[in-house]
This record gives structure tokens, sequence and C-alpha cells, in this order.
């Protein structure tokens, strides 16, 4: 018969002590308990605020991202964005952030696409200004004719001449001021040569035909001068040359005018012709009648006139 009897278990191995274990497992331990500890306390806190009640006896309101496929809900940064409808039209995206002022009523996207023209005119501007905020070197400059110290200032900044304004109004011929146009036509300078304005100095004033104008371009008259005569040599080689072009000028004038009156007369002599041939008479002839000599005739019934036709 076999013993029923619960016998005891053999006793366990005993736990290995402190003592026992190495440095680096006693380290290890003691980082799985901390980390352990600090698991447990953000349980606590993550249970405590859920279940926790303000003072309207409701729970925090607390934002859960959700997933939604709505086209107007909030897009993930992985999803591509709506096409755009074509029935819309066509449409032009602008960065506003590359957006120049033009200062002429316009928005251009690169500073490339500004006009030549305007940024000319307005490195020029600039310019000026700060030639005229420059102090000069000279404290007490004289004027070039009299030699009194009273400079006008705009002809000093601007085209480097020292002279009063009294020297300015009894010597015009010298001093007085010049547009584009007229350097143009009476001494036969270019745009390049007027733009120049290291070689020509020339002052921009507004246009007081009309403020949408262009800008006046002023030189001194002693100045060009001095340039066309460096130009075309002397006063007579431009005196002659101004002849040249005007005797081109009357040539091509008298070429145009020849043949447009040949023209004319050509016009002239077809509407003669023409008007001669619609007023020549035309018979209009009856039917044909019979005489008693055997003859036929036909009688115009508009002038009358008859003609004899002979049977065969």
């Amino acid at each position: 018969m076999s013993d029923s009897r619960p016998t005891t278990p053999p006793p366990r191995s005993p736990p290995l002590s402190n003592l026992q274990a190495t440095p680096e497992q006693i380290r290890q331990i003691e980082i799985n308990r901390l980390r352990a500890k600090a698991a447990q306390r953000e349980r606590e806190a993550g249970a405590s605020s859920s279940s926790s009640v303000n003072s309207n006896n409701k729970r925090p309101l607390v934002n859960n991202p959700a997933i939604t496929t709505s086209p107007t809900g909030p897009a993930s940064s992985k999803e591509k964005p709506l096409k755009r409808d074509s029935r819309l039209g066509t449409y032009f995206e602008y960065d506003l952030s590359k957006m120049v002022n033009s200062k002429g009523g316009f928005l251009l996207e690169d500073e490339r696409d500004v006009d030549e023209e305007v940024r000319r005119k307005e490195k020029e501007r600039e310019r000026q200004r700060q030639m005229q905020a420059i102090e000069p070197s000279n404290m007490n400059p004289k004027c070039r004719e009299c030699g009194t110290v009273d400079i006008d200032q705009t002809y000093k900044q601007v085209f480097r001449c020292l002279v009063c304004k009294k020297c300015i109004n009894e010597k015009p011929e010298l001093y007085s001021l010049l547009t584009k146009t007229e350097c143009k036509e009476d001494y036969l300078l270019t745009d390049p040569e007027l733009r120049d304005h290291e070689v020509m100095p020339h002052l921009l004033k507004a246009n007081p035909h009309k403020s949408t104008y262009a800008n006046m371009m002023l030189f001194v008259r002693y100045q060009v001068e001095e340039f066309a005569w460096k130009k075309w040599g002397s006063p007579e080689a431009l005196d002659a040359e101004y002849e040249r072009r005007e005797e081109e000028k009357k040539k091509k004038k008298n070429k145009k005018f020849e043949q447009s009156l040949r023209d004319l007369r050509k016009r002239t002599k077809e509407s003669v012709w023409q008007r001669r041939k619609d007023e020549e008479h035309r018979h209009s002839y009856g039917p044909l009648e019979r005489c008693s000599d055997g003859t036929s005739k036909q009688i115009c019934h508009e002038c009358g006139f008859t003609v004899e036709v002979e049977e065969l």
C-alpha cells in the first residue's frame, strides 16, 4: 500500500544575495527598478487625469487625433493636396516674398523684369541727390567769370560748374540750359552721348507740359558746344554736316512728293478714261424691219440711228 501523505517539497535554492552579485548586475537591477517605478507613476497619472472631473462635473477635454476621410478635414502631411477644378479656369500663383515694387503701379516677380529705363533714371536721381548732399572740399569757391563767392549750387553740384546767378543771367550764350531735343537737332548729338552723365552732365526735371511725360534732360550750353566741337572738329564742320543732312531731308521730301504726284496723275487718268467709257452711247436696236426694195433695217430707239442690213 502506497503512502498517500503529502510530502514536503525540497527547499528552493536561496536567491542570489547582493553579496554574491557582481557590481554590474547590481547596477542593472537598480536601473530596472527605477524604470518600473517611472512606468507605474505614468500609468497612475494617466488614470487620475482621465478619471478626474472639473468644476462642472465633467472630464477635461483631451485632443485625440483621429483619422478622417472628409475632404474638408485636416489632411496628413503624407497626403497629396487636392487638385484644382479645371472648370474654374486658369489662374496664376505669385510669391509675394519675391515681388519688387517698380514704382509704376505694377508688382514684378524679379528684379530683372524691371524696366531698364526706370532703373537707370532712379539711379541717376539717387546719384544727383548724393552729389547734392556731399559737402564741398573747397569751402570758398569763386565764380569763374566774376570771382564772387555767391555760387549757384545747382550748377556746382549737377554740372560741376562754378558760376554765380548773375553771370548765368548775363551770359545766356554760355550758361543757358538746353533740352535733349535741341542738342540732337542743333548739335547733332546722339542719345547714348547725351545719357552718359560722366561725359555730358545733365539735370533731370519734371516735364512742364504733362506730369505723365518723361522727365526733361537739361544741359549747359557751353558744355554741349565743347563736346560738339570735339566730336565734329570745328563749328564749320558742324555747320557743313548740318547742311548736308538738311539737303538729304529735302531730297527725300521732294522724292516722296514727286512719287505721290505721279500716283495722283495715274489715278486721275484712270478716272477720266473710266468716265469717258461710261459716257459712251450704246445703241439699242429694235426688231428688223423689211423695206419695199428688199432690204432690211434696224433703228436705235434712243438716238434714231439706222443700220441697213442686206439679206443674203
